[in-house]
């Protein structure tokens, strides 16, 4: 294949799980490389560590607004549909961002340890031995779900409805399993969506301010008064923020461990390598498989021009295999030197703001798993996500043998 025809935007490649060669002839050849011809229209693909770090850290040259085409690879379905502080850049974003962050500060996070760890215990005890069952749904969902419901003190009895959310915001509508099959069927579920949060809005503005999302959004003189697309796009990215990454991760981790039994057996030798697992597996991973810019003006990247508006694709999982930046880069090591070093959060302004919760997610899941001594062994293969932004899975048949 000539290099000039190569476009790693099809949503098969993902779900395939055969994207690899391609990034590497990208790195080796074309790092920053101009896909003329695509579903989605000519677009710059970034592939490298270093040239990705530059994108994210330069927000005033390559923007992240709304109006400009959003994070996506995918232009913006109804403009100004989803408006929210990831698809703005500062000071909005900063205002509004801001606003969120006290939930997930390390002092809020240290209390919130021993009922994740809690439910964790619960989740693991109650799963089946020596028979199938799908990872996905009784850990990997289920643990994300309970957290997504207590960071928004959404009722109990319908957090499942988190999961639904997520799915939808975040679906390819070509894909013959997702939850919507048109824009306009999206629109309308998160609508619904809305309407449900809507009634949590109310009591909280008219309550006194409490320590959850809806009442922070709420009570906030920078979100109080958000216009409904705002509000529906605010709550779309702090409902998949808090889920896509974790919940991926929970599932990814336990296939690459799976798949190199080395690599576990260190990890139950030595239970102190938990962090760097946990930031491996986020790295391996890599649950958001891009993001995208825009360029606000003329500008020079990896030896090539880039024209004001031109956009600009940040492939995250490209990033996390370059081997000119980290060391065996395709390989999955849970004692890393540097296991921190990923591009799996984003970097600069738009670094992911519940990463340290997201970690100890992670962490607590696999003390837990540990501490039993579990042998899970993967019963099937994964049922892969079809997209291109989201590297995620649907179902993954596993068993516990003890």
């Amino acid at each position: 294949m000539p290099i000039a025809s190569i476009d790693v935007s099809d949503p098969g490649l993902y779900e395939n799980d055969t994207w690899r060669p391609l990034f590497e002839r990208l790195r080796r050849e074309d790092p920053v490389h101009r896909c003329t011809d695509s579903p989605y229209g000519p677009y710059w693909s970034v592939t490298r560590y270093a040239d990705i770090m530059d994108v994210e850290i330069n927000h005033a040259v390559y923007s992240s607004a709304q109006e400009l085409g959003g994070i996506q690879i995918a232009e913006v379905g109804r403009p100004g549909e989803f408006a929210s502080f990831i698809r703005m850049d500062p000071p909005d974003h900063t205002v509004r961002r801001r606003t969120v962050a006290p939930i997930v500060a390390p002092s809020n996070i240290a209390n919130m340890e021993a009922t994740i760890r809690r439910r964790t215990i619960d989740t693991l005890d109650a799963l089946p031995r020596g028979e199938v069952f799908d990872w996905v749904d009784r850990v990997s969902i289920e643990l994300t779900t309970m957290m997504l419901a207590t960071l928004f003190d959404f009722p109990w009895e319908d957090r499942r409805k988190l999961t639904f959310w997520s799915d939808v915001a975040i679906a390819n509508v070509n894909s013959p399993d997702a939850p919507v099959r048109s824009e306009d069927e999206r629109f309308a579920e998160l609508g619904r969506m809305a309407q449900y949060f809507s009634t949590l809005w109310n009591e909280r503005i008219n309550a006194p301010p409490r320590f959850d999302l809806i009442s922070m959004l709420a009570h906030s003189e920078a979100t109080r008064n958000m216009a409904p697309r705002e509000f529906v796009g605010t709550l779309s990215l702090l409902i998949v923020g808090g889920n896509d990454t974790t919940r991926n991760s929970m599932t990814g981790g336990l296939l690459a461990l799976a798949a190199n039994p080395g690599e576990w057996a260190k990890l139950r030798a030595n239970p102190s390598l938990v962090p760097s697992l946990v930031s491996e597996t986020i790295r391996y991973q890599t649950p958001v498989i891009h993001m995208r810019r825009t360029a606000r003006e003329d500008t020079e990247l990896g030896g090539k021009t880039i024209r004001r508006g031109d956009k600009i694709v940040m492939w995250y999982v490209s990033g996390n295999r370059d081997e000119s930046a980290i060391e065996r880069a395709d390989e999955f090591i849970v004692d890393r030197a540097k296991p921190r070093q990923h591009l799996a959060y984003g970097a600069g302004v738009h670094r992911c703001v519940g990463d340290r919760l997201a970690d100890l997610q992670l962490r607590i899941l696999w003390e837990e798993i540990l501490k039993r001594d579990l042998d899970i062994e993967v019963a099937g293969p994964p049922k892969r996500l079809y997209s291109n932004f989201i590297r995620g899975y649907r179902s993954l048949p596993v068993r516990i043998l003890n």
